[in-house]
């Protein structure tokens, strides 16, 4: 098997994984029965503990409030996506580094330098 082949059939595989991680809840039946079956952690810690003491008060506010859920999921999403951004300009800037270094390192051999 190529480099080349074997390299697509590792992306095929890792976007298999992905699709069937996003798929399996859904398929489980994951939050079936539940008002709001995929809500976040915070506003379920929320109700918990306003259950077990509805005296709580919180130590801190937020700085900013999104007046709905729709812009806090979308500010959400931008913040997500920009850290994939530069998580993605990270790696690319480490491969190019890698490969410049080994073309280097290969001319200098084929030049008879190293």
């Amino acid at each position: 098997m190529s480099a080349r082949t074997r390299g697509g059939l590792i992306n095929l595989l890792i976007v298999l994984a992905v699709a069937a991680l996003a798929v399996a809840p859904l398929a489980m039946g994951a939050g079936d029965g539940e008002e709001e079956p995929f809500a976040g952690a915070d506003g379920r810690a929320e109700t918990v503990i306003a259950e077990h003491d509805p005296d709580y008060e919180p130590w801190f506010s937020p700085l900013y409030e999104p007046p709905s859920g729709e812009i806090e999921s979308a500010l959400f999403a931008l913040q997500a996506a920009l850290g994939a951004g530069v998580l993605g300009y990270c790696f690319g800037v480490v491969r190019t580094k890698r490969r410049l270094t080994a073309t280097q390192g290969a001319k200098r051999r084929a030049d008879g330098d190293g």
